[in-house]
């Protein structure tokens, strides 16, 4: 934001599409320390979501970080991290009578706006971290909205889901983890509004969500590792950009080495 252009911050955020909520917001921290292990786990996690707690730990402590299963359960439960694997006890951390059957398995995906797949990751920074909520088309692997927030708060995907709902009309269907941002009053209403069906993966089994975790190994390791942020401000532009490039240019071996914009718009 320039102090020296002769209008008014609300007029700037308008024209670079910001929000005032946004251009405020502060990066999350914890203490030096724990962000670089928060970093260091990110990147086991994209190398293998399958690592829980324990497994993390003994990753860690062979790269001489002194860590033990308490501080890496809390941090893990912070960044949002779940290792893919089936859990006896579904509707740990949720609202059990908002948890909705998984719809996906089996179904042909055959047209955009079909299936909608929503999910929260965290994006670290080089001081502190983000949350990036996005929402990809499972047809075409378009990112259809996306939005970057300091807190896990529910609002924050409601905000995301109506922007791709005003953008380009609702899905059919729309596909979360059973994180309590999903399995809520708030959410449950939001997709009931628009007539969306929802579908929820079986806790612990990010393969449900195949599409949306395929995406952010993809960002993280082609753009956010290799571009640490110094600012809120940097990273958003720079994830922009990148979402841009992957959206209109990058080609995809899962749908016959197109484009995604190609797919989305071509059956829209």
């Amino acid at each position: 934001m320039s102090q020296d252009i002769k209008l008014s911050l609300n007029k700037q955020l308008e024209v670079l599409s910001l929000s005032k909520g946004t251009y405020y917001y502060e990066p999350k921290g914890e203490s030096e320390y724990n962000e670089t292990v928060m970093k260091e786990i990110d990147r086991i996690h994209t190398d293998n979501p399958a690592r829980g707690v324990l497994g993390t730990v003994l990753d860690l402590i062979a790269l001489n970080f002194i860590v033990g299963p308490k501080r890496i359960r809390r941090l893990m439960r912070k960044m949002r991290i779940i290792a893919v694997q089936p859990r006896r006890n579904l509707t740990h951390g949720a609202n059990a009578k908002y948890i909705k059957p998984y719809l996906l398995r089996g179904l042909k995906v055959d047209h955009p706006g079909q299936v909608w797949s929503i999910d929260i990751t965290y994006i670290p920074m080089e001081k502190g971290f983000m949350y990036l909520t996005a929402i990809i088309d499972v047809y075409s692997r378009a990112i259809v909205a996306w939005g970057l927030h300091n807190t896990l708060d529910g609002a924050n995907s409601i905000e995301v889901l109506d922007e791709a709902v005003r953008l380009y009309g609702a899905p059919e269907i729309i596909n979360s983890d059973q994180g309590c941002q999903y399995t809520s009053k708030d959410w449950t209403e939001a997709c009931e509004k628009y007539g969306i069906t929802m579908s929820m993966d079986g806790r612990g089994r990010a393969k449900d969500n195949i599409w949306i975790e395929r995406f952010w190994r993809t960002l993280k390791m082609e753009y956010v590792y290799l571009n640490p942020a110094a600012n809120v401000i940097d990273l958003r532009e720079g994830i922009s950009g990148f979402i841009e490039y992957y959206n209109h240019r990058r080609h995809h071996q899962g749908i016959d080495g197109k484009v995604p914009w190609e797919l989305f718009l071509a059956a829209a």
